[in-house]
């Protein structure tokens, strides 16, 4: 087993945590918007999204330190990461501070389906990089409902 290099790893997972602090703060408000508007069955309290959120970051980070340390790392793997890390970006500010609805819902499905792509790529170097974000694609699932639900019910 390969040496733990905890500032590399400190780094990916303080990378990926500030992607999500970002978003929030360009998204504006969201807590207030979010309890404006009509929920579909299921939806948590807004007060669960920034704890499942800093949870999902966390891992993300994790698995991309995995891959990054590994020999066995592609371009490919390392864009995945990076390209749904851009789109979970951006989610927030076109729901929140610009409320456009069917557009997030539509953004939500390209999440869903960046995370997919990024599990299966790094299922080929780590599958421990791969089982750590098979919560995060659970949850983009979950984000799909709820945007397209929101969406169905708000416009």
């Amino acid at each position: 087993m390969k040496k733990i290099k905890w500032t590399e790893l400190l780094i990916s997972v303080a990378s990926a945590e500030l992607v999500g602090v970002l978003s929030a703060l360009l998204s504006g408000d969201f807590s207030t918007r979010y309890s404006q508007l009509i929920q579909p069955p299921l939806a948590p309290s807004g007060a669960v999204f920034p704890v499942v959120w800093a949870i999902l970051y966390a891992l993300m980070g994790i698995s991309a330190y995995i891959i990054w340390q590994s020999a066995d790392s592609t371009a490919t793997a390392k864009k995945l990461y990076l390209a749904q890390l851009a789109v979970n970006f951006l989610w927030s500010i076109i729901f929140f501070r610009f409320e456009l609805l069917g557009l997030a819902a539509i953004w939500a499905v390209l999440l869903f389906l960046l995370v997919a792509a990024t599990v299966k790529s790094f299922g080929k170097i780590s599958p421990t990089a791969a089982l750590l974000n098979l919560p995060y694609l659970l949850w983009s699932a979950f984000a799909v409902y709820l945007a397209i639900g929101t969406w169905a019910l708000n416009r």
